[in-house]
């Protein structure tokens, strides 16, 4: 049998494959933000890609890592997937190539982030998968995977890659003292990111209400000695918006969408996802009864 491989050797071949993702990938990675509020990456010529959450406006500074500074614009935004792709002069900086397979629990990634305009790269492991978290809007995204490639303030957006350089995710919420939850780069995901480099932003459905977080709801109907009831309170109605024009009014309580069992925000979310006809039932409770309306959703623009 083969000898095991010393310590050395084995911290040597360590320390070359991140030299060799760091060489690689590095150039490629991105300051956003004049103070370096997050990171990015080079997804096209032409492309950066980084999380919604580090936009301030529709235009941002983009700093490359020769020290180049260039005004980038929105190009396209999916802001309930927390991403965004902006217009900016990528030069002679290659894109970032995607694996096609995820990594799997226990699996090496180095993250490569750009925070302060300070290029990091650290080595970690993936230690969960199929993790979820709130986007900036509120809607819950799901499928990431959590690694303990710590990285300081400032790397969401930047990329995850494996050993081989490709990028398996995409930092987006850091999670305790610099571990990161990040959008697992599978084929769901990368099919959106081509949406947005071709500059087709990503309109999801909604009804146009303002709703009331669980336990307020259920505070408020015993508070006038309604029956308990799963669902989601409606607090505030869009008159203008597919709820209003349907009759919804602020009170009602929203227990089902469709075929769907409404029971929180995620569900209702989640629902509204779903939808794929230009209408679908909503079902009420409106004081003690039951109501049904039709909403109908307006056409894409």
């Amino acid at each position: 049998m083969p000898a095991d491989p010393t310590p050395d050797a084995t911290l040597q071949a360590i320390t070359a494959t991140i030299q060799s993702v760091s060489g690689s990938a590095g150039p490629s990675v991105v300051s956003i933000g004049r103070n370096g509020r997050g990171s990015g990456f080079v997804v096209a010529a032409g492309r950066v890609l980084t999380s919604a959450h580090n936009l301030r406006d529709q235009t941002v500074a983009v700093t490359f890592a020769d020290g180049r500074s260039e005004q980038g614009a929105v190009h396209a935004v999916d802001a309930d997937g927390d991403l965004v792709v902006v217009d900016v002069p990528t030069g002679a900086v290659a894109p970032l190539t995607f694996a096609t397979e995820l990594p799997t629990l226990g699996a090496a990634v180095v993250a490569i982030g750009r925070g302060g305009h300070r290029s990091r790269t650290t080595l970690g492991f993936v230690s969960a998968v199929d993790q979820s978290f709130h986007g900036p809007r509120g809607r819950v995204v799901r499928g990431s995977v959590e690694h303990t490639a710590a990285l300081a303030r400032g790397s969401s957006g930047g990329p995850v890659l494996n050993t081989a350089g490709e990028v398996v995710g995409i930092n987006t919420h850091r999670v305790g003292d610099g571990f990161y939850l990040a959008r697992a780069a599978d084929q769901a995901l990368r099919a959106r990111i081509t949406e947005l480099v071709e500059g087709r932003s990503v309109q999801r459905r909604t009804l146009g209400v303002a709703i009331a977080p669980g336990n307020v709801a259920s505070q408020l109907r015993q508070a006038v000695g309604l029956p308990e009831r799963d669902g989601v309170l409606v607090r505030g109605v869009d008159e203008s918006g597919p709820a209003g024009r349907a009759g919804v009014l602020v009170g009602d309580l929203i227990v089902g969408l469709g075929d769907t069992a409404i029971a929180s925000v995620d569900d209702l979310q989640d629902a509204l996802d779903s939808v794929t006809t230009d209408s679908v039932q909503l079902v009420l409770v409106r004081g003690v009864d039951d109501v049904t309306l039709t909403v109908t959703f307006p056409a894409p623009s």
